[in-house]
Order: structure tokens, then sequence, then C-alpha cells
């Protein structure tokens, strides 16, 4: 098989020098027929394509030199992602119309809640925009842990080939060490670009995506989410933009609030390790000349899954708070709606059953960080809130949010009607106390 007749040849002698013909039989021992391949690519009819792939792969190794996550590959990956099945820009009829529905809920959430709407003017955003704005925060959140995977990967693929380049061709250490920053910039990228298809808005997980709080709206997901329900649009567009201001409100009311939940969740990623052997699996099993099929097997459970006492009273943490975000959400949303969607009641049910058993969002998390971020006893949490605005009214129910020590904890919230029994008439015995003490000094004098 020589480089003048073969395409595909010419193109693993560029990558490989003199090591090409044992990458060639590396390939046929894995089942892959390089004809083929080279064929269905173009490669054997255009030297031009074959070209252009050459200068693809410099690029991945120019990219990736120098880091351990190829975030320009994950920043492209995940506008790709976002944009399958069409990603039409917002027009400004439209984006009207969105804007129209979220000051509805504004004027709605003022008569329910004693927290403010934000100032900052709503966005309007395709799923490209949703994927610029909120990029920063996936590799705030999801980075240590991608860069953890990247130097197990690494460590894993060093010395796999030890050849020297060719003259004028691609070092082919310099590709392998290109791979594991390459596969993790491509996984991280699959992550946020699934869940920019998702997202209504910027506060679906319960955790805020923008350094501000700013109420964001979708159009093309909610059209999307619309169309499978016997609901009229306008209600969906009503109810999720009521959600989306609420948990803004919230944000904003409580400003240590998104700071904690950071906070938790890097807390729980710092204690996550790399299950080496499950890592080895994946690598053996996709092989190393194809980056995507790498990365889809990163999906497969590559933490180790004992979780140390820390990370389990983190975990429970986070899905204590997210409870209890998302049962505030809920009630005040629907104490918010109920006089003007009749349709409250199934779509409040539709949300809670969502949230409850998670979704492609929620999974993608869980490949990222291993955490599911599942809002759990959110009924509990929701019943909650009800009771205590039942006892107290909007503002003695929104206080709790003043403080974190305020809030229930785990324990708490399971058994949360003595916990509101106990909020509610906390600080009656030290009052009676200090009124006994007054009299009976009143008396001694």
């Amino acid at each position: 098989m020589s480089d003048e007749s073969t395409p595909w040849m010419r193109l693993l002698r560029e990558l490989f020098g003199d090591d090409a013909e044992a990458a060639l039989e590396e390939l046929e021992r894995m089942g892959m027929d390089p004809d083929a391949l080279a064929a269905s690519a173009g490669l054997s009819a255009s030297p031009a394509m074959m070209e252009h792939v050459l200068s693809q792969i410099r690029g991945l190794i120019a990219q990736s030199t120098g880091e351990d996550v190829n975030w320009s590959l994950a920043h492209d990956v995940a506008r790709g992602v976002a944009s399958q099945g069409g990603d039409p820009s917002v027009s400004a009829a439209v984006a009207s119309s969105h804007r129209q529905a979220v000051s509805r809920a504004e004027l709605w959430l003022d008569a329910v809640t004693d927290f403010d709407p934000v100032r900052l003017e709503p966005r309007v955003w395709s799923r490209a925009e949703w994927v610029e704005a909120t990029v920063p925060t996936w590799r705030t959140l999801a980075g240590p842990v991608a860069v953890s995977v990247s130097h197990a990967l690494g460590g894993l693929l060093e010395g796999a080939v030890d050849a020297p380049p060719v003259d004028g061709g691609i070092d082919p250490s310099a590709l392998l060490r290109s791979v594991s920053p390459t596969v993790c910039g491509m996984h991280l990228g699959q992550a946020a670009g699934e869940m920019a298809r998702e997202a209504f808005g910027a506060t679906d997980l319960g955790i805020p995506l923008l350094a501000e709080p700013r109420v964001v709206m979708i159009p093309k997901a909610i059209a999307d989410f619309a169309s499978g329900l016997d609901v009229d649009e306008d209600a969906v567009r009503a109810f999720l933009a009521l959600r989306e201001a609420a948990h803004v409100r919230l944000f904003a009311a409580a400003p240590w609030l998104p700071g904690q939940l950071h906070t938790l969740i890097e807390r729980y990623a710092q204690g996550i390790t790399i299950d080496l052997d499950a890592l080895e699996d994946a690598v053996r099993d996709a092989g190393l000349g194809d980056p995507a099929r790498l990365q889809k097997a990163l999906n497969r459970g590559i933490f180790q899954s004992q979780h140390s006492d820390e990370q389990k009273a983190t975990l429970e943490s986070i899905e204590t708070l997210l409870a209890l975000i998302e049962g505030w959400v809920d009630d005040v949303t629907m104490r918010a709606a109920a006089p003007h969607l009749p349709d409250i009641g199934a779509l409040r049910e539709m949300m809670r059953r969502r949230r409850a058993a998670g979704g492609p969002a929620e999974g993608t998390f869980a490949n990222l960080l291993d955490l599911e971020l599942r809002p759990r006893r959110m009924r509990d949490a929701s019943s909650m809130w009800a009771a205590l605005h039942s006892r107290l009214g909007s503002e003695g129910r929104d206080e709790v949010w003043s403080h974190p020590d305020l809030l229930p904890t785990s324990e708490d919230l399971g058994a949360w009607q003595a916990w509101v029994e106990a909020y509610v008439t906390r600080g009656t015995g030290d009052d009676m106390d200090r009124e006994l003490e007054r009299l009976l000094g009143s008396e001694d004098a």
C-alpha cells in the first residue's frame, strides 16, 4: 500500500511519520476499514479535503497546547449542539411577546411577595446567545473536575506513541497530548449545548447561570415544550415567565444565595476522584483515533462510586437548598398565577414531575460532576412555605431568606410541620422571661 495510491496512507504518514504502517495495522485491528473511511470522508477524491482535515488537526493541537481543557473547542461544540434542529434568531415580534409575558409576571408577583423585581432589562435569547452568556459559569463549576479528568486521561495516554515528527509533519506525541484537552473540551461543550436545547431561561436547574440577576427567556425551547402539551402556548409562556422572574427575585433579594450554591457545588466537586480502571476501560473501548467516541465513553461512569462523608453532607446540603428554592418558587408562582391562569394546576404538576424525574439537562450535569441536581423533598418544601405564608403572611415567609442560618436543615425539612411551629413561635419564651424580669425588677424597686 503506497503513499501515492492511498490518500488515507498519506494522512497517516503526515500524522505518524515512520510509524504510519503500525498505526494502520492498529486501525485494522480495531475493526476499521481505512479505505472505506477515506472514501466516505471524501479524502480519496479530494486532496483539498485531506489538507483541510490536516489543518483542523493542526489547529486542535495548537489550541490545546498548554491547556488542560480546550475551552475554545468547548465553546464551539456547545454552539454546534445548541443549533441542532434549528436555532433561529429572535425576531422583534417574538421578543416583544416574551417581554410582555415577563412584564405581566412581574405585576402578578408583586401581589404575592415583597421581593422587588430586578432593574435589569429582561433578555430574550436564541440558544446560541444562551451559550455565550452561560459558558463562564460552566467553566467555573465544571472546570476543576474537567481538569482532573484531563490529567487522568493524559496520564493513560502518555507514552502511547514515542516517535519523532517527520519533516513538516505533525508531532505524534503532540497529537496525543492534545487528545485529553480536546476530549474534555468536547465533553463540556456537549453538556452545555444540551442544556441550551432544554433551557427556558437562566435558572432552570435552580442555580443561577449568569453573574447578574436577570430574567431570561428562550422562545425556541418554550415553543417546543408547549407544542407537546394540551395547554395554550400563551399560558405556558406566562407560567415559565413567572417561574424565571420568581427565581431571579429570590436570588436578588438573598444575594448570599447564588454564592452559597456555587460554593457547595465546588466543595462537592473538589472531593471527586476518578476511577482510573473505568477510565482505562473507556479509552480501550473507544480507541485513541476517535475523540468523539472517547468523549461519549466518559458518560459511562468514570467517577468513584464511593463518596466521602464530607461529600455526602455537602450533597445533602445542595439537595436541601435546591428543594427550598424550588419549593418557594412553586408556592409563589401558584399564588401569583391562580387568578390569571386556569391551567395553573396542570402546569404546576407537570413542572414538579419534570424537576423530580430529571431529564437530559440534569443528566448532562451528572455526567460532568457526578452530581444529580434534583430538588428532593420539593413538595415538602412547597408545603412548608405555604404553611409559613398562612401563619405569617408573605413578609414573614420571605424573611426566612434574610440569612442562611434561618433556613431549615435537611432534618428540619423532613419534619417541616414541627419546624414551622418552632419558627412561628420562636422568641416567645424569651420575651415572656424578659417581661417577667421587668415586672419583678419594678416590684423590687
